[in-house]
């Protein structure tokens, strides 16, 4: 079951990837935009200052209308700080200019993130892009783990990023097979065979470990290191010490997996459940599995896809778990007549980049007269809105795994687990 707080970090986490998704797609003529970066520890009247100071350096920009632009992105910003006497915990980071539109059409736009980490450095920064990356790199996983499965034959190494398996690279070996060829005693032979093993498990070792050390901040972030491949290979190959002995160290379990190529790596994600039953991508694909199985029983068991079907169990009570996925971006729009009581619900896909400006609405089909937006709020917050009245889950799914993949794909990124069966 999913604990209110973790549904609220995964929520803040969506939310604060669909801002920075927003503020990239964004962009300004020269160096029309203003990023402000503010730790926790920095006095707002010393930051009031240098902008003060910058709008007078303004009046050196030779052309006009960037001058009007950064003079008024900068008064945006001072304007808001007006309700700061401290930042926040964690600091903040304001982005502010004048940004374009679809045509030749420009708005001054202005948005203040209180990030979900300290920041640790103060920036002002004019581009013509936003200087994103210190957010960027707080939606890294602050936890990975080592995946290694091999055989005699070969071997395979990667990394569990939170909810994504990421391959990095393999090698193959030259051990002979069981057989030996004519003209050998079957000892030389055994003994040429043993030489060959431990070489290749010395090559897996050295290069599989140097991956693993080279990860950025490997003594904090590096939790363990999994390890797959079939009996008595692995044990071997652990018992042997092929591995630098700090990654030999976080070795957390031998589990059997029948492929040691690339396709071995999720595989031995899936036979360590156990060991990984608090990571994410483990949570999600045990939900995922459930809903896939419902899905191929008689009259598809207990579950149900489909943003029609889902809103219709919803106002039932009828779902358990309501699966939605990350990579959503649409939103649900209340429209109304300029002119008559006419109005319509409407849920219209939202790429990066674009905005509720850059949809023709149409005219009411009462009166003709001109339809206008009334309300927009984002599919996923609406949806968890509607589960919270009968008390559903509410589970956010990555597409870092295949199911996750095929839940956006196949599915369109909504599906539940019923508690009762419904014919919707």
């Amino acid at each position: 079951m999913t604990e209110p707080g973790e549904m609220d970090d995964a929520r803040k986490r969506y939310e604060f990837k669909k801002t920075l998704e927003k503020l990239e797609a964004q962009e300004g003529d020269g160096t029309e935009l203003i990023t402000l970066y503010i730790p926790p520890d920095k006095q707002i009247y010393d930051v009031t200052n240098q902008l003060k100071d910058e709008y007078g350096q303004c009046a050196n920009i030779k052309s006009k209308q960037t001058r009007t632009n950064v003079q008024s992105a900068i008064s945006s910003i001072l304007s808001r700080l007006k309700y700061y006497k401290h930042p926040p915990a964690k600091g903040m980071a304001v982005f502010c200019g004048t940004v374009k539109l679809y045509g030749d059409r420009t708005d001054l736009q202005c948005t203040v993130i209180e990030p979900p980490e300290p920041l640790n450095l103060y920036m002002y920064r004019c581009s013509s892009k936003f200087e994103l990356e210190p957010l960027r790199q707080m939606l890294e996983e602050k936890y990975v783990y080592g995946l290694l499965v091999l055989d005699r034959r070969e071997a395979y190494w990667g990394f569990l990023r939170g909810n994504r398996i990421e391959p990095i690279g393999g090698s193959t070996s030259t051990v002979p097979g069981k057989m030996r060829k004519g003209g050998q005693s079957a000892a030389r032979f055994g003994r040429l065979r043993e030489i060959a093993i431990n070489e290749f498990y010395t090559k897996v070792g050295e290069r599989s470990s140097a991956i693993f050390l080279a990860e950025k901040n490997f003594f904090e972030r590096f939790k363990g290191l999994l390890i797959g491949g079939p009996s008595p290979t692995k044990e071997e190959f652990e018992a042997g010490n092929y591995l630098h002995h700090e990654v030999q160290k976080k070795v957390i379990g031998l589990f059997d997996v029948a492929y040691t190529n690339e396709d071995g790596l999720p595989e031995l994600v899936d036979a360590a459940k156990d060991a990984l039953s608090g990571m994410e991508v483990v949570k999600e694909k045990s939900f995922m599995e459930r809903f896939l199985k419902e899905l191929v029983k008689d009259n598809n068991g207990l579950a149900a896809y489909g943003e029609e079907s889902i809103r219709k169990n919803l106002e039932l009570g009828a779902v358990d778990t309501l699966l939605l996925s990350a990579n959503l971006r649409k939103s649900r729009l209340k429209i109304k007549c300029q002119s008559c009581d006419y109005t319509e619900e409407r849920t219209v896909s939202m790429p990066v980049g674009k905005t509720v400006r850059d949809i023709e609405l149409g005219t009411c089909p009462k009166c003709t007269a001109p339809l206008v937006l009334d309300e927009e709020i984002d599919i996923i917050d609406e949806l968890a809105k509607l589960a919270d009245l009968s008390s559903a889950k509410v589970e956010l799914i990555s597409d870092d795994f295949e199911e996750g993949s095929i839940l956006f794909s196949a599915f369109g990124g909504i599906a539940a687990i019923l508690r009762y069966r419904t014919g919707y």
